[in-house]
């Protein structure tokens, strides 16, 4: 695939109706931070501060970044990826 390709198909699913399937972008984020957040408390390894909503869109990244190193190349984990880099980067600029 592209790079072209790749920001294209990300650009789309992130643009798209995405807010229909999975709800509002700020408000998915911040209950994704919030449960990890508790997950993490609950196993005893608080965080210094709560896990926010851009956190959360990070570490979904970090997940592809990881999914990239092992198995077969996949192009969605590149999509993926190129798609939480935006989304993080979206609600780090609505702070």
């Amino acid at each position: 695939m592209k790079a072209s390709e790749i920001l294209n198909t990300a650009a789309s699913l992130v643009s798209g109706d995405r807010n229909r399937q999975h709800g509002d972008i700020k408000a998915h984020y911040d209950a994704l931070a919030a449960m990890w957040t508790a997950v993490l408390v609950a196993a005893g390894k608080a965080p210094d501060t709560p896990l926010d909503a851009h956190d959360a869109a990070n570490m979904m990244e970090v997940l592809k970044i990881v999914r990239r190193y092992f198995g077969s190349v996949n192009d969605d984990d590149y999509v993926d990826g190129a798609g939480y880099a935006a989304i993080a980067g979206h609600l780090r600029t609505e702070r």
